[in-house]
């Protein structure tokens, strides 16, 4: 059985799965199983809901439950005070619609927005989400109650790709509607321009947010390894252009890895946690970078 769940790791084998909220349980249940046997088994998906009594709470907030079975004080704390507001910012302009084999960029980060919420709502974290292509459609506020975990999976569920890309703009706006101090995932190729890509995150910054940008790449963006002559479609505005990839090759993997080297160094400058990810990698990934920054966060 550990096996069988584990298996759901497997973005290819994941997405055979239709119904999202399923996805999402089998991923996230295949992640804990995983955690159990893992170096990181120190990270618990369980927080405390108590903190020790200190000089100057009030007795009125007492567990006296729990002071009976412990024998010792502890201050029962409250959801605004225990739990993380998280945002997932979700692109889905039509670059998101590339995908080398069956799996796109979008699929992929649908299973990791839905396999995210219901870890966070498991975890009574509140989630919200804001999808957006060259302008925002979506917007979902933060909850942590469990029914809210419906509306997320039905509205990732229904969401496809369309439009251009205007990732700049409207982080910035976001930056400004989002008063309240908290985590922002940001799920996205990033094909805009990066330099303004990364001012929107430094606003972000600025206004007090935690920040984890989930870069996502198809394998064949990463590392174009065809051998042969191909028509390259820009997928948001049609044009197009035929080469013979074995002459282009290396001048597009260097400059793809100087484009993702000048994410991660900036974001690593502005302690924004920065991730590469393929839709080939394991969706545990994800998961596990989550919960870093939400023990972090904590603290």
């Amino acid at each position: 059985m550990k096996k069988e769940y584990q298996e759901y790791l497997n973005p290819s084998v994941i997405n055979k799965v239709d119904n999202l909220f399923l996805r999402a349980k089998l991923v996230v249940e295949g992640f804990i199983i995983g955690m159990h046997k893992s170096p990181y088994h120190g990270f618990s998906v369980e927080f405390s809901e108590h903190r020790p009594y200190g000089f100057g709470d009030e007795i009125k907030y007492i567990d006296w439950k729990l002071w009976g079975k412990t024998d010792r004080f502890y201050i029962k704390q409250f959801e605004e005070e225990t739990n993380l507001k998280c945002h997932i910012i979700l692109d889905k302009s039509l670059s998101m619609e590339f995908g080398s084999d069956k799996l796109t960029k979008f699929e992929y980060s649908k299973s990791i927005s839905a396999a995210l919420s219901y870890l966070m709502i498991k975890q009574q974290d509140a989630v919200g989400l804001t999808t957006f292509d060259k302008k925002i459609n979506t917007v979902i506020k933060p909850r942590s109650k469990v029914n809210h975990l419906n509306l997320l999976l039905k509205t990732m569920h229904n969401s496809s790709t369309g439009g251009e890309t205007n990732i700049s703009n409207l982080l910035h706006s976001l930056a400004e509607s989002i008063n309240k101090k908290g985590l922002v995932i940001l799920i996205s190729d990033l094909l805009d321009d990066e330099k303004k890509v990364m001012e929107s995150l430094r606003h972000f910054r600025y206004k007090g947010h935690e920040i984890i940008v989930f870069h996502i790449v198809d394998p064949k963006e990463k590392n174009l390894d065809y051998n042969q002559n191909m028509n390259f479609i820009d997928l948001e505005n049609d044009y197009n252009i035929i080469a013979d990839s074995r002459l282009v090759k290396d001048k597009y993997n260097k400059a793809f890895r100087e484009f993702s080297e000048f994410y991660k160094n900036e974001c690593l400058r502005d302690k924004i946690d920065y991730n590469l990810i393929s839709t080939s990698d394991s969706l545990d990934k994800t998961l596990l970078q989550y919960l870093i920054k939400r023990s972090q966060t904590s603290k």
